[in-house]
């Protein structure tokens, strides 16, 4: 039996990285990897949603992964969501990621034109192809991808030998319990229910808002792992509670995060690419009620 030890834990989605100009930033990218190395995290997820990787191109996805691997390549789990609207883009994605070592690759099914699961299969089949030596995890987020794993989508999938699990961004729990009964390991999505996802069997949990306060989403992990369930809860509640904060502002969630990164201290990784809405005057004060309500579970937790 394999051991996926090197999977399980609290593992950040990256963030997009900008200079003023709203270009990629090498410099930022390296600044938030040393950053979160030094929260002690588990791993990054690499080019995923938070990573704004669906209006990113192929040279700006590839020059992040570089840069990332360069700060944290054998010190962190590094996963590298590769997928592209089109098989060859992903293929070229999959294949790069491989050379520079990354621990996985990972791809939701492609999106707009919904294909059957046939189709989905030999997309993430030709990826996975392109990087014959490395582990692939489904990413399953139906809510935005307009489509669903189901369980004979993934038994199919699991015929491939690099296929090891799936990121389940869906919202109900049930769904980690079945795709593990299925065969394949799982990492939790939704944040607001890291504990949740932990008590269904999830190895660890990949989350957007993990990078703005790792040291909670840590000691949750840690707590479970312990069997202290009611301080879990506690914090895990604490958690949900500042994440629904943020989403009181206009601008866009990752525009949040990357700010209140910066009040913490953090790197200044810009802000998000359009058509993603930026931080309004009117969100100031509701980032720094955020970043003040992290501040203050941090204290009282960790």
């Amino acid at each position: 039996m394999r051991d996926f030890s090197k999977y399980a834990g609290v593992i950040p989605a990256f963030y997009a990285c900008y200079d003023r100009d709203g270009q990629v930033s090498p410099e930022a990218v390296r600044a938030l990897s040393r950053y979160l190395l030094n929260k002690g995290v588990k791993g990054l997820y690499v080019g995923g949603s938070s990573g704004e990787c669906i209006y990113q191109g192929v040279a700006e996805r590839k020059s992040v992964l570089e840069n990332v691997m360069d700060e944290v390549g054998g010190k962190l789990t590094v996963i590298a969501h590769v997928a592209c609207n089109n098989t060859a883009d992903s293929r070229e994605l999959a294949a790069h990621a491989q050379s520079l070592g990354v621990d996985a690759i990972a791809a939701i099914p492609p999106i707009y034109f919904h294909l059957p699961p046939k189709g989905i299969a030999k997309y993430w089949n030709d990826i996975s192809a392109a990087a014959p030596d490395t582990d692939f995890i489904i990413y399953n987020i139906p809510q935005l991808a307009g489509v669903a794993l189901s369980v004979p989508l993934l038994q199919e999938m699991l015929k491939n030998p690099r296929v090891i699990g799936v990121k389940n961004s869906s919202m109900p729990v049930q769904d980690i319990q079945m795709w593990k009964d299925g065969g394949a390991i799982v990492f939790n999505g939704p944040d607001e229910q890291l504990l949740s996802g932990l008590a269904a069997g999830a190895i660890g949990g990949i989350g957007g808002t993990y990078a703005a306060m790792p040291e909670l989403y840590l000691a949750i992990f840690k707590l479970f792992h312990e069997g202290n369930m009611e301080q879990g809860r506690e914090i895990q509640n604490e958690c949900c509670r500042i994440i629904y904060k943020m989403c009181e502002a206009q601008g866009n969630l990752y525009a949040v995060i990357k700010e209140i990164i910066r009040l913490q201290g953090g790197p200044d990784v810009g802000s998000v690419r359009a058509p993603l809405p930026e931080l309004e005057s009117a969100d100031a004060p509701i980032v720094k009620e955020a970043a003040d309500m992290i501040a203050a579970a941090i204290g009282k937790y960790c």
